[in-house]
């Protein structure tokens, strides 16, 4: 701690002020020995510069926030595409590969990680893994403790987000065709909405939000109670 506390020019005080506010993740341990990396040092020269630029540390805090739970920090700051704004609301894990291999015991292998990888559900951050979504992880780790093999489930998550791609685009060219018909009438010749016109139609896609998510739960539970009850009627029949 003292080394990274000389490094980023800090007393250690301000270091342990800085880790109880959650400003920078937690060191790796092992045993009673706290190891830091080039990744802390980073982020306490980020807080520095953004000190240096006028922010408060309550400030920094939230930016850290918003970047770690996978939302647009110029969201936050209300200088982001307000079209653009995230319909999930996931927050990343971050894992070690150890923490990995624990969540998922022998599935853990090289192949399978390559899947993740391609899929999406992971990204490499230095020598940590991000997982796009707590949800995801947590029901991954219980089907395959549930006997569901780690391969089969990747391969039944590529094909669900084929389908979760078709539904959105089913939403997207319902919304545009009969919901957000009113588009300014400059807009086919490039010119730019007026502020009144991107404040209506982003007030009108916040509406939608749980429409969609509705419809796609109510959908897939019927959906489930119509397949498990022809599993069963044809199991029981054999």
């Amino acid at each position: 701690m003292t080394e990274l506390a000389e490094a980023a020019g800090i007393t250690v005080r301000t270091l342990r002020y800085y880790r109880e506010r959650k400003l920078i993740p937690p060191p790796r341990r092992a045993g009673r020995i706290a190891w830091y990396d080039g990744r802390h040092l980073a982020r306490l020269r980020t807080i520095a510069a953004l000190l240096e630029r006028g922010h408060t540390l309550g400030g920094i805090a939230e930016l850290i926030a918003a970047f770690e739970g996978g939302r647009d920090v110029a969201e936050l700051l209300g200088l982001g595409d307000p079209f653009a704004a995230p319909w999930s609301r996931e927050t990343l894990v971050r894992l070690s590969p150890e923490e990995l291999v624990d969540h998922f015991s022998g599935e853990a292998t090289a192949e399978n990680l390559a899947a993740s990888l391609d899929i999406g559900y992971l990204a490499v951050d230095g020598e940590e893994l991000v997982h796009v979504s707590r949800r995801l992880l947590d029901v991954s780790r219980k089907l395959v403790r549930e006997g569901v093999p780690l391969p089969v489930m990747l391969a039944a998550g590529r094909e669900i987000r084929a389908h979760a791609d078709a539904l959105a685009a089913t939403f997207a060219s319902l919304f545009r065709q009969h919901v957000l018909t009113d588009v300014p009438p400059g807009a086919a010749e490039g010119e730019p909405p007026s502020p009144e016109d991107v404040d209506r139609m982003a007030r009108t896609l916040d509406r939608l939000r749980p429409v969609a998510h509705t419809v796609v739960e109510a959908e897939v539970a019927l959906a489930m109670d119509r397949r498990i009850r022809a599993e069963l009627r044809a199991w029981l029949g054999d």
